[in-house]
């Protein structure tokens, strides 16, 4: 590419490459793969640099929300994990607090309510 192409690249935000000291840009081979697929819909499908612009834009957003998906989707099984341990250990009466409970002493006290509003 021309380097006047790169300057014009560099201004619209299309890439950002990294800088040397001397003020030169440095283009990472991410870098130059974008600007492989930015040539390429510019010269194969006619795209804008505009267009171009939103389609990164677009292409970034949908990155980051796919890694977003990932980590609810991992958030989520380890909740369902920990509700199913919690399921499973009071199915079997374990209560972590106070013990396996000894069904033959167990009391339970029951009192009728009377009409709404007594007590």
């Amino acid at each position: 590419m021309h380097a006047q192409t790169l300057r014009q690249y560099d201004r619209l935000g299309l890439v950002r490459p990294g800088r040397t000291p001397g003020g030169g840009r440095r283009y990472s081979p991410r870098d130059v793969a974008l600007l492989r697929e930015v040539q390429r819909l510019s010269q194969e499908d006619g795209v804008n640099l505009a267009g171009i612009k939103r389609i990164i834009e677009l292409e970034s957003q949908v990155e980051a929300l796919q890694l977003r998906v990932h980590e609810l989707l991992a958030e989520l099984d380890g909740a369902q994990r920990r509700a199913m341990a919690a399921e499973s250990a009071v199915r079997s009466g374990f209560r972590p607090d106070l013990g396996h409970p000894d069904p033959g002493t167990a009391l339970v006290v029951w009192r009728p309510r009377g009409p709404r509003g007594s007590r």
